[in-house]
């Protein structure tokens, strides 16, 4: 493992070191770029570290950069606090220590849901509701839900999961409005798992089935980390026409998500009890 995760980190810092322009840290244009981006005496200076620490750690060599550092290196990289906190965690396991001596309270991943969460999505109705996995695996739903997303081809898969949908499912390009943005949203929760989860199997198995996916492993590379928060979803439903939807996440210790999709405005609340409603007529005739 620590020379995977060594490499992980080294390409992280290179990849975020190379996305920040010098422009945006207040740094003048000097000379001709060879690569995008910082160059590593700017980094290292912004971080108040030297440059020799620095290619040590880009190259894997140094495994036990102090909180000080990861902290003053985030901040120079303008990381986002997911961000900081996948560094952290990818810092932390360089150590070679096993993440369960490091972080007490990591779990082995578990599909089981607390009889309480499973109250709170029940409860949700008529209300849109999910619980998700860290994997990105849809483990429970509400029958709103099931309801709105039948149509859409997201409950297809025995085990269905919403980054496999987006990138393998040629559904996804035509019901979401912003499939970019939802491949980069699945990719960034993904690659924020990496560090708790990178030694599950099914994590190994599903990261490699989407990376022979070129969108995937293109956005995988970049390093992008983001954790589940609130933010506008738009789907082109088959049924309902044009739903505008804010989504809003719960999440557990055990790294699982309760998801509510709220309308986004007064068309999409009255297309969603359309949809249940005749829903229901349908189950009754039945």
């Amino acid at each position: 493992m620590g020379v995977a995760v060594r490499g992980e980190l080294a390409e992280f810092l290179r990849s975020h070191r190379e996305r920040v322009t010098p422009e945006a840290v207040g740094l003048p244009l000097v000379g001709r770029r060879r690569t995008p981006g910082l160059r590593r005496e700017e980094l290292a200076t912004l971080a108040g570290v030297s440059i020799d620490y620095l290619v040590r750690l880009e190259q894997g060599r140094d495994t036990n950069p102090s909180p000080a550092v990861i902290m003053a290196i985030g901040d120079a990289l303008r990381l986002s606090v997911g961000e900081k906190r996948h560094f952290a965690m990818l810092a932390l396991k360089t150590n070679g220590a096993p993440l369960e001596e490091l972080c007490p309270s990591h779990r082995a991943l578990t599909n089981e849901i607390r009889p309480t969460l499973r109250t709170l999505l029940d409860r949700a109705n008529p209300m849109p509701a999910f619980i998700a996995g860290p994997l990105s695996d849809v483990l429970a739903w509400n029958e709103s839900w099931r309801t709105v997303v039948a149509p859409l081809g997201i409950l297809d898969e025995q085990q269905p999961n919403l980054a496999r949908y987006i990138f393998l499912n040629p559904a996804a390009r035509h019901v979401m409005s912003d499939w970019a943005g939802a491949a980069d949203s699945q990719t960034s929760v993904l690659r924020a798992a990496h560090p708790r989860w990178s030694s599950d199997q099914h994590f190994v198995a599903l990261i490699d089935e989407l990376r022979a996916v070129p969108e995937f492993a293109k956005r995988w590379e970049t390093h992008r980390v983001s954790l589940p928060r609130p933010r506008v979803l738009r789907l082109a439903h088959p049924d309902a026409g044009q739903l505008t939807l804010t989504l809003e996440s719960l999440t557990t210790e055990e790294d699982q998500h309760l998801e509510t999709w709220l309308a986004y405005d007064e068309a999409t609340d009255a297309a969603i009890r359309t949809l249940l409603a005749t829903s229901l007529r349908i189950v009754r005739r039945a």
